[in-house]
Formats: C-alpha cells, sequence, structure tokens
C-alpha cells in the first residue's frame, strides 16, 4: 500500500500541488470486481482545500487516473455502519449517497480517522460521523500549534521531501567534483567529513577575529539605550498633554453625536408628522360635498365622487407602526368613519327618489308605447344612472349593507315597472295575432282553399308519344278542383279545442313578421338592461380568481332574472295562443327562435337572454313536435265514406303544402335537422295511410287511389328537391309507376282476343306437323281478321273509357293505354308475320287507326 501510496503522490496529487494524507481500497457495494482508491488531499497552497479524490486504474491497467473528486465541505455524513463490530463497509453523503466496501476494516478506520482530523482543523462545518468507535475520533489539534494533524499518515508523507531545482544543482556541482562520489560513497562521505571540519575550523577563526568589533558593537548598543530611555521620556510627557487633548475630543465627539441623534429624531419625527397631516387631512371643500353636496347636478355629482374618493384613500391609508396609538388619528379616523356613515345615508336615500322619480317619468309614456309594437327604451334612464356608478362603487366598497339595499330597492321596483311595459307590449302583439279588432272574427272555421293540383303527366311517362298526333289539347295538364275531394276527411290543422283556421301566406307571414319584432324588441332590451346593471353596479370589473368571474355572472343573472321574470311566461303564452291559431305557426316560431338563441349563446352562453331565449326554445320545438304527431294522428284517421270515389287524398295534398311551407321557411335555418327528421316522420306515415285507404276503397279502384296518390307524392318531392327524401321520392316513382301498369293491364284486357286464340292454335299446329301452314289454315285466319276492323276495335274502349273519365287521373291512364295497345298490335304483327310468311295476311287497321281511335273517343268526351 506504501509502494501505491508514493506512486499516486508523484503521479496524480504533486502535479496538482496537492498532499495525499490518506488512501482506502474500495469498491462499490454490489459490485466488488472492478476496485479504486479513496484518497484524502490537501492543498499546498492557501486557502487550504480539502478533497476526497477517487482514483482508479485505467482500462490498459498500466497507470492511474483521477475520475471524481468531492469538496470535504460538501461531505455531509460518514456512516461506518458498525462502531462495535469490524465491517468493511461505509457511506459518504455528499450530493448523493456513495456506499463502499473497503479491502480491510483497518483501511477504513484509518481513512475515517484522517477525515475526522481534517474536518476538525479546516472545517467550520462540522461533519456528522454515525456508527464510528469513539477510539477513532481523536481531540482535535489546536489550529495555532504546528503540529501534524493527520497524525502518522502526514509523518510518513513528511518522511519523503523532493529537492528542489537549486538543490539538485549544488548536489550535482559537488559529486561532479569527487570523482568516487558515485563508485565509492564511503570515500565520498569521508572527503565531505574533512570538509566540514576544515570549515568548522575556518568559523571558529572568523569568530574570535572579530571580537574587537563586537565589543565596539556593544558600546554602540549601551548609548542606543541611553537614548532610547531619553526618548521615552519625553514620549511620555507628549503622552500626559495628548491625554487631556483626547477627553476634550472625546467630550467633543459625544456632544457633536448627542446633536446629530436629535436632529435625526427631529426630521423623523417631522416625516412622521407630514406622513400624517398628508395622508389623513381630508380638504374641507370635500368635508362639504359629503355633507352638503347636490347630488341632482353633474357639476355637484362629480365634486362628491372626487370627495368621496379622497375619503376612501384616507381611511384606507396604510399607518405606519404606532400610528393607530396616536389620540389625534384615532379622533381622526372616527371623524372620518361618520362622514362615511353621513354621506352614504344621504347617497343612499337619494338614488332611491331617483329610481322611483324615473319611473314616474317613464310611466307616462307606456300608453303611446303600448298602442304600437314597441317596446319603451330605457336608454335615458340608464344614462341618468350612470352619472352615480362611481359613487355606486365607492359604497360597495365602504358600505356593503347599504349598497345591498340600493340593489334590492333597484330590482323591486324595476321588475314592476318591467312588468307592466312587457304585459302590455305582449297584449299588442296577441291582439295584433288573432286579428281581434277586424269585427270580432276570432278564430273562426275557415273554409280552406282549393288549391290546383298540377298532373306532370308527360315528364313522368316520358317521351313515348301523343295520344293523337294532331290534337295538342290532351298533351297538356289540366287543372282539376279538389274541393270535393277534401270534403272526406278532417283538416290536418285541427289542433286540441281549437277549430282549423285555414291561414293563407299573408296572414302566416304576418304572424312570422309580429313574433319576430317581439323577440326583436325584448332583445335589445334586455342586453341594454343587463349591460347597465353591470356597469351602475360595478360587476363587470375584472377579478383575479375564475371563482369569483362566475360570482359576478351568477349575480347578474339572478338580478336579470328577477327584475324580468315575467318575460319567459308571457313568451310561453304568446306561443301556445300562436299555435292555436295556426300549428303551422311552429314552424316559424322554432326558426326565429333558435336563431335568437344562437345570435345570443355567441354574445355570452351564460346570460339571462341565452338562458330564457333557451327555455322557450323547448317549449317551441315540443309544440313542433306536437304538430307533426297530430298531423301524422290525423293521417292515421282519415275515414273513406264507401260511396264516394278517391281520388288525391287530403293528408297528401296538405303534405304538399307542409313540405313548401317548410322550406321556405327553413331555407337557411340552424334547425335543419329538426324539420328532416320531422319530414322523414311524415312522408312514412303517408305512405302508409296511401295504402291503407287505397285498401279501403270501394267505389275507386285500389291501382287508381296508389296510382294518383304516388304519383302526386312523386311530382312535389321532385319540385321541392328535398334531400333527405331522396329515397321516398324514388320509392313513390316506383309504387307510382307499378300501380299504373297494373291498372293498365287491368283495365285494358286483350282486345285483340279473337286474333291472339287463333295464332296459338296455328303456332300449336305448325309445331306439331312443321312450319307450312295449310291453304285452309290461311283462309281460316283471315275470317278473324276483318271482325276487327273499323270501330268495331274501339267498342270496349268506348266503355273503359267511361269508367276512366270518371277518375282524376283520366289523361295518364289514358296514354298508358294507348301505348299499351300499340304494344300487343306490334307483339300480334310480329306473330302473324312468322305464322304466315309471304301470305300478305294482316290487321285491316293500323297503328294510326289506333290512335285516331283512342284520340276521337277523348274528344268525344
Amino acid at each position: 500500500m506504501t509502494a501505491i501510496k508514493h506512486a499516486l503522490q508523484r503521479d496524480i496529487f504533486t502535479p496538482n500541488d496537492e498532499r495525499l494524507l490518506s488512501i482506502v481500497n474500495v469498491c462499490k457495494a454490489g459490485k466488488k470486481k472492478r476496485n479504486c482508491f479513496l484518497c484524502a488531499t490537501v492543498t499546498t497552497e492557501r486557502p487550504v482545500q480539502v478533497n476526497v479524490v477517487k482514483v482508479k486504474k485505467s482500462d490498459k491497467g498500466d497507470f492511474y487516473k483521477r475520475q471524481t473528486a468531492w469538496a470535504l465541505r460538501d461531505l455531509a455524513v460518514v456512516d461506518a455502519k458498525d462502531a462495535v463490530k469490524e465491517n468493511p463497509e461505509f457511506d459518504l453523503h455528499f450530493d448523493k449517497v456513495y456506499k463502499w466496501v473497503a479491502s480491510s476494516t483497518a483501511e477504513k478506520n484509518t481513512f475515517i480517522s484522517c477525515i475526522w482530523k481534517l474536518n476538525q482543523r479546516y472545517l467550520r462545518k462540522k461533519i456528522y460521523f454515525i456508527n464510528v468507535s469513539s477510539h477513532l475520533l481523536e481531540e482535535s489539534v489546536p489550529s495555532g500549534e504546528n503540529q501534524s494533524v493527520a497524525g502518522g499518515d502526514e509523518e510518513a508523507v513528511d518522511e519523503y521531501q523532493e529537492l528542489n531545482a537549486r538543490e539538485e544543482q549544488d548536489i550535482e556541482i559537488m559529486m561532479e567534483g569527487c570523482e568516487c562520489a558515485i563508485s565509492n560513497a564511503e570515500a565520498f562521505a569521508e572527503k565531505l567529513s574533512r570538509e566540514l571540519q576544515v570549515l568548522d575550523g575556518a568559523n571558529i577563526q572568523s569568530i574570535m577575529a572579530s571580537e574587537k568589533q563586537v565589543n565596539i558593537l556593544m558600546k554602540l548598543l549601551d548609548e542606543a539605550l541611553k537614548e532610547v530611555d531619553q526618548i521615552e521620556l519625553k514620549l511620555s510627557s507628549y503622552e500626559e498633554m495628548l491625554q487631556s487633548v483626547k477627553e476634550q475630543m472625546d467630550q467633543i465627539s459625544e456632544s457633536n453625536h448627542l446633536i446629530h441623534l436629535s436632529n435625526t429624531n427631529n426630521v423623523k419625527l417631522l416625516s412622521e408628522i407630514e406622513f400624517l397631516v398628508n395622508h389623513m387631512d381630508l380638504a374641507k371643500g370635500h368635508i362639504k360635498a359629503l355633507q352638503e353636496g347636490d347630488l341632482s347636478s353633474s357639476r355637484g355629482i362629480e365634486a362628491c365622487t372626487n370627495a368621496a374618493d379622497a375619503l376612501l384613500q384616507c381611511m384606507n391609508v396604510a399607518l405606519r407602526p404606532g400610528h393607530d396609538m396616536l389620540h389625534a388619528v384615532k379622533q381622526q379616523q372616527q371623524r372620518f368613519s361618520d362622514l362615511r356613515e353621513q354621506f352614504a345615508r344621504r347617497l343612499a336615500s337619494h338614488l332611491n327618489n331617483v329610481f322611483v322619480q324615473q319611473g314616474h317619468d317613464q310611466s307616462s309614456t307606456l300608453a303611446q308605447h303600448s298602442i304600437e309594437l314597441t317596446l319603451h327604451n330605457h336608454h335615458p334612464f340608464h344614462r341618468d344612472l350612470l352619472r352615480y356608478a362611481k359613487l355606486m362603487e365607492w359604497l360597495k366598497n365602504t358600505d356593503y349593507e347599504k349598497y345591498e339595499g340600493l340593489t334590492r330597492n333597484y330590482m323591486d321596483y324595476l321588475s314592476r315597472l318591467y312588468e307592466r311595459e312587457i304585459k302590455d307590449f305582449f297584449e299588442v302583439a296577441k291582439i295584433k295575432m288573432t286579428g281581434a279588432t277586424k269585427e270580432g272574427k276570432k278564430f273562426a272555421t275557415l273554409p280552406r282553399k282549393e288549391s290546383a293540383v298540377k298532373q306532370e303527366a308527360e315528364s313522368l311517362h316520358g317521351s313515348s308519344g301523343k295520344l293523337t298526333g294532331s290534337t295538342s289539347s290532351l298533351n297538356k295538364l289540366s287543372v282539376q278542383s279538389s274541393g270535393n275531394r277534401r270534403s272526406q276527411s278532417s283538416s290536418l290543422l285541427d289542433m286540441g279545442n281549437m277549430s282549423a283556421s285555414d291561414l293563407d301566406v299573408a296572414d302566416r307571414t304576418k304572424f312570422d313578421k309580429i313574433f319576430e319584432q317581439v323577440l326583436s324588441e325584448l332583445e335589445p332590451l334586455c342586453l341594454a338592461e343587463q349591460d347597465f346593471i353591470s356597469k351602475f353596479f360595478k360587476l363587470q370589473q375584472h377579478q383575479t380568481y375564475l371563482l369569483s368571474m362566475f360570482n359576478r355572472k351568477d349575480m347578474i343573472r339572478q338580478m336579470m332574472i328577477k327584475i324580468f321574470r315575467c318575460v319567459e311566461p308571457e313568451l310561453n303564452n304568446l306561443i301556445a295562443l300562436g299555435d292555436k291559431i295556426d300549428s303551422f305557426n311552429s314552424l316559424y316560431m322554432l326558426v326565429k327562435m333558435s336563431h335568437h338563441v344562437w345570435t345570443a349563446q355567441n354574445v355570452d352562453p351564460a346570460s339571462f337572454l341565452s338562458t330564457t331565449l333557451g327555455n322557450v326554445l323547448v317549449t317551441v320545438k315540443r309544440n313542433f313536435d306536437k304538430c307533426i304527431s297530430n298531423q301524422i294522428k290525423q293521417m292515421e284517421d282519415v275515414k273513406i265514406s264507401k260511396k264516394s270515389k278517391v281520388g288525391i287524398l287530403p293528408f297528401v295534398a296538405e303534405f304538399e303544402e307542409f313540405a313548401a311551407l317548410a322550406e321556405s321557411i327553413f331555407k337557411n335555418a340552424e334547425r335543419r335537422g329538426d324539420l328532416d327528421k320531422a319530414y322523414i316522420k311524415l312522408i312514412r306515415s303517408v305512405f302508409i295511410n296511401v295504402e291503407k285507404v287505397a285498401n279501403e276503397s270501394q267505389k275507386t279502384p285500389r291501382d287508381v287511389v296508389m296510382m294518383e296518390n304516388f304519383h302526386h307524392i312523386f311530382a312535389t318531392l321532385s319540385r321541392l328537391k328535398i334531400s333527405c327524401l331522396e329515397a321516398e321520392k324514388k320509392e313513390a316513382k316506383q309504387k307510382y309507376t307499378d300501380h299504373l301498369q297494373s291498372y293498365v293491364i287491368y283495365s285494358l284486357g286483350q282486345p285483340l282476343e279473337k286474333l291472339n286464340v287463333s295464332i296459338f292454335l296455328n303456332v300449336i299446329l305448325m309445331q306439331s306437323i312443321g312450319e307450312d301452314s295449310s291453304d285452309s289454315q290461311e283462309e281460316e285466319e283471315r275470317e278473324y281478321i276483318p271482325s276487327l276492323h273499323g270501330r268495331e276495335a274501339g267498342v270496349p274502349l268506348d266503355n273503359i273509357f267511361e269508367k276512366l273519365f270518371a277518375f282524376f287521373f283520366w289523361q295518364v291512364v289514358w296514354h298508358s293505354m294507348q301505348d299499351e295497345f300499340i304494344r300487343q298490335y306490334k307483339h300480334f304483327e310480329g306473330l302473324i308475320a312468322r305464322c304466315y310468311p309471304g301470305s300478305g295476311i294482316t290487321m285491316e287497321f293500323t297503328i294510326q287507326d289506333i290512335l285516331d281511335y283512342f284520340s276521337s273517343i277523348a274528344q268525344s268526351h
């Protein structure tokens, strides 16, 4: 270990001007394969720095290298693990705990003892040694004594001292002068001894020769001592004189100190007095304004506001320690408190009078506004009261009880005022909606206007041709009255106990304008009042905490609810009235209310207006759903008379009316999704109930009922282009086409039945005996052909048309029968050409004859 110690000193610590005091061979706990050395070192330069250095061998193992160094002052705890039993483990607590295992307990103890001694000598901060044996912790060595700190370890280091450059040079010169210095050390030593003796003799002779000079030196020293004694006597006399001067100067210094202290105290006292005078002195003008200021004029309000702010500053001044014990300060504070109480009482009384007076002035103008559908503008009232906003803020900060009292009084009075205004306003709106001024015509049952139903036959049937080549009247759509068909079913607008009010577009537009005007008048009224409340009662100030902000918004909302408590009930009553007048009004109300809710939520989602309109929107949506449900129920309740013919069903025509109205209302509306859901419910109910009525109809064939109504549904959906009903539009077209084809085939039958049987028998015969037919067979066929010539072919068509003409949809059906007849004609022509090739047998009427037959029958009716 000694060799390693000297090697580490030479290679690592000497170049860094450090001395190695103690060393211990260690490894980390749990990793005993990689050993290293912990070294306790001190620097050779002052101030002395003590370090613990970790040294380990290089990867190649041929030299040592310095890895980590810790300052001993950063060491907090040395834990030896066990103070009684031998244990090589110990911990060093630097920035973190380092766990080590020494190669032997003796090395560990020696190293810990060295650390303890270095701590005692060089560090003010003491290190905690735990689980360390007491004999390792020796008494610390006084710092003034030149003793070794590290005991044997430091002495061991002192045994090895390197020569400096000069010493090395002198030794080399001396050794060069003696040839045997290296080969014969004894001869070299003997030579050095002889030279030392010669030098000692010369030194003694030199001393003996200088005795005379020594005696002279001693005499000079005696004389010098005498001179020193004289100087000391003079200095003593000077000191006595200076002593009196010192006493006088001390007195002067003490006097100056007292003067300075007095001046300092005076300055501080003056500063305190100036502070109290500047911060706790209220001007006489302010006092007069608080006691007698005019609160009704703008100048007086400004003077009172300035005085109130000055009073608040005086009352809220941060007093210095001890000020609150001064009698004058207590008196001034009491005076300020009395002024505050007096002015707060005067201000609250005046504002209450202002509330009453302003309300009285407004009441005189209510009659004029009640005639028109407008709400009174409160801007002048708000403008006059906002002059007191700063005084309200002062009252809120100084006397919150009076501030709350004013708030309650304002809400109580304004709620009654707004209730009168709003109720009168809604009464006017109800009168305008019901038309009560129109000679007592209240909710009368009006006959529904007979709407024209357009028949788009050609567009549905395609370009298959005209009924006749020369007649254009059959290609045009005829307009039929639907009044006789609607008389058999109840209107879809029957709602509750109210009779059906078949309002025209102008009436519904009027209702829409009235409802929009009501919302447009209410919205700015509520927003203006909310803005005024926020400013006047100082509720708009920015708060530091989010909870305070929520409390502020909640306070504004609660005040608005109290003031406008009648708005929501009045709106619900108006909505109920509009729903009774015409259930389709719920469409207008849903769109308008949704738009206003959306606008209010964009401004402030938590505002009173947004919340109230949102609640009312729920009622409107409920009425809309009820309207749709009632329409579906009325479809299900439709009864068809057994003796009456069925054409376009009432609820089919009314679905067209509903859809056209809804599309015009919901154009670019926010609640389009609600309408699309209603469409799906209504159209499915229409489909189901059309089939139900068609199955129950006895006077009109089922195919005709289905064909006419689904054609009308398809035409309506095609015209309106409702995207959510594309599937239903295709289904309606398919049902119309299927039932049209079914009715045509059923009604037309086989007009060429005899020819069909003859050709059928001939085909069987040809298949049995060959393709050639006999002359007798051809003659037999010729007998059947003339029977279909001329008007005889049109006899059954007259009967068919007589039945068909009674139906509403006869043009399209007649056209389809014509096409079917032509199709059969072409089919039989093909059969004749196949069965009798080259015989020249043909039917004695042509396609043009068929067209003429159908046209003449149609024109005759």
